[in-house]
């Protein structure tokens, strides 16, 4: 750990839930924070805490170096910080703002044309995860940049780099936010086809607790045959899972529930079929996935 008079000072840029949290274990480990808002009045209990806040966006990027934007998207900085481009040089932006891979990069084309330097950055936990050690963020970009930074940074969680293309931490992000919602979304459905037979979600929640624990032993057993583009029907077979997924559907038609979710699953797996994979597994689908539909 920095000693107290090395800490580097941070300046925050976006003062939701995320933001807040950072700034604040900030705070807690002795570091000088200086934040922005769109609405002052968000800081006003980082500031009895001992941050220091800004009347303008000019001012917060001139105090230090070292700047933490938490938005809502890449929009959002460009419509902060694209009237100060001026005050951005000799600045290291760490973008913790979620956006795509392509944004970021163009995003960090956009800094280096102001003389500023962007990493980008994918944080892999809630606000109340901010600044344990077990929490992870990915960061991509300039490597000495963020070899220079990365003490500083593990306040905010432990750190992941993935390299020096600056989309990197943004496509991984993005692909974990691709499981999380789906999985989420699949769950609130299951309790509302549950509900709709007077079962509660408490009483479901072990059952799909069990399933969901189960899917990284599938993952294991199906990433090396994906890896190899081998797909065989030993184990399971796309048309078994077309008859599965029909019965999902027409379970919550019976009982009610808007069927759009598995109906969708359902579409994929029939475009399945209709590419010749009735008898190879389910992963063969992935070769369905890489083209849009149409």
């Amino acid at each position: 750990m920095l000693s107290k008079q090395h800490q580097q000072p941070v300046t925050i840029v976006g003062l939701g839930p995320m933001g807040r949290a950072m700034a604040g274990a900030y705070l807690d480990r002795g570091h000088q924070v200086t934040v922005w808002n769109r609405t002052p009045s968000k800081a006003d209990d980082l500031v009895a805490r001992g941050a220091t806040r800004t009347a303008t966006i000019e001012e917060a990027l001139g105090i230090n170096e070292l700047v933490i934007l938490s938005l809502t998207d890449y929009d959002a900085m460009y419509a902060i910080l694209e009237p100060v481009t001026s005050a951005l040089s000799g600045r290291v932006l760490v973008n913790l703002t979620s956006d795509t891979p392509l944004k970021a990069r163009e995003a960090a084309a956009w800094a280096e044309r102001h003389g500023a330097v962007h990493l980008t950055g994918g944080v892999q936990s809630p606000p109340s995860g901010i600044g344990a050690p077990e929490s992870s963020t990915f960061y991509s970009g300039p490597a000495e940049a963020f070899e220079a930074h990365a003490e500083t940074l593990q306040v905010i969680s432990g750190t992941d780099y993935r390299g020096t293309d600056p989309g990197l931490a943004a496509l991984m992000y993005q692909v974990q936010m691709d499981v999380f919602w789906t999985a989420m979304l699949s769950s609130l459905h299951a309790f509302a086809v549950a509900d709709a037979h007077g079962i509660t979600a408490e009483d479901v929640l072990p059952h799909l607790s069990a399933t969901l624990a189960s899917v990284p032993d599938f993952l294991a057993f199906y990433a090396p045959r994906i890896a190899e583009g081998h797909h065989p029907g030993d184990v399971d077979r796309l048309a078994m899972g077309v008859a599965s997924i029909d019965h999902v559907v027409h379970t919550a038609t019976d009982a009610g529930v808007d069927a759009t979710l598995p109906a969708a699953v359902l579409e994929v797996f029939r475009r399945g079929i209709a590419a010749g994979h009735a008898d190879d597994s389910f992963t063969s689908l992935i070769e369905v996935l890489r083209k849009p539909a149409g």
